[in-house]
């Protein structure tokens, strides 16, 4: 079978449209290098359009999603497995458990949370899986300059800044995760 990637991003649909084509790309790519897709669920927004990018492909998607969103017909019914799940804790638990590296998108704070929460289990050695913002156009510019300012203020030690890694492109993505990884291997 093949590894999953858990990718966290935005639901919403009144965003820029580039966003959506990013995210479809994502889809595509993570097939053409082997990978399949666990993530939310849902079939609207950026969320949507990976799982529309991966289908189209010819890739595996595996959606998680809580029983209130599959009762408002929020849900991706094309997945390959679609679980439902009762709370948003047990969605971010079951997506952790399957997927082998996580990426960010652009998205809101329930994107910042599941990648913070992420990033918390990783600090904390609870997860030793690769770690990517997907910083389009800059859009976590802010986010790594205050992870920056954290650690000039000892909120927390240098190697936290080794727990992510952050990527320019789509294909930089798996560029990332590869390097995350053999950095770990070592």
């Amino acid at each position: 079978m093949s590894k999953l990637l858990c990718v966290y991003c935005s639901s919403s649909d009144r965003i820029d449209p580039k966003y959506a084509a990013a995210a479809e790309q994502l889809g595509r790519e993570l097939v053409a290098r082997g990978w399949g897709l666990v993530y939310g669920g849902g079939k609207t927004g950026l969320m949507g359009a990976v799982a529309r990018g991966t289908k189209a492909a010819g890739g595996r998607v595996v959606g998680v999603i809580p029983e209130f969103m599959k009762a408002r017909e929020l849900a991706f019914d094309e997945a390959d497995e679609l679980l439902t799940v009762i709370t948003m804790r047990e969605r971010k638990l079951l997506m952790e458990a399957r997927a082998d590296a996580f990426v960010a998108l652009p998205g809101g704070f329930g994107t910042l949370e599941e990648i913070m929460e992420i990033l918390t289990l990783r600090q904390l050695d609870v997860v030793k899986k690769p770690c990517v913002f997907y910083n389009q156009d800059g859009f976590y510019d802010d986010l790594i300059k205050l992870f920056e300012r954290m650690l000039a203020e000892k909120f927390f030690k240098p190697s936290n800044m080794d727990l992510f890694r952050v990527a320019d492109s789509i294909p930089d993505i798996f560029t990332q995760i590869e390097a995350a990884s053999t950095a770990k291997a070592e």
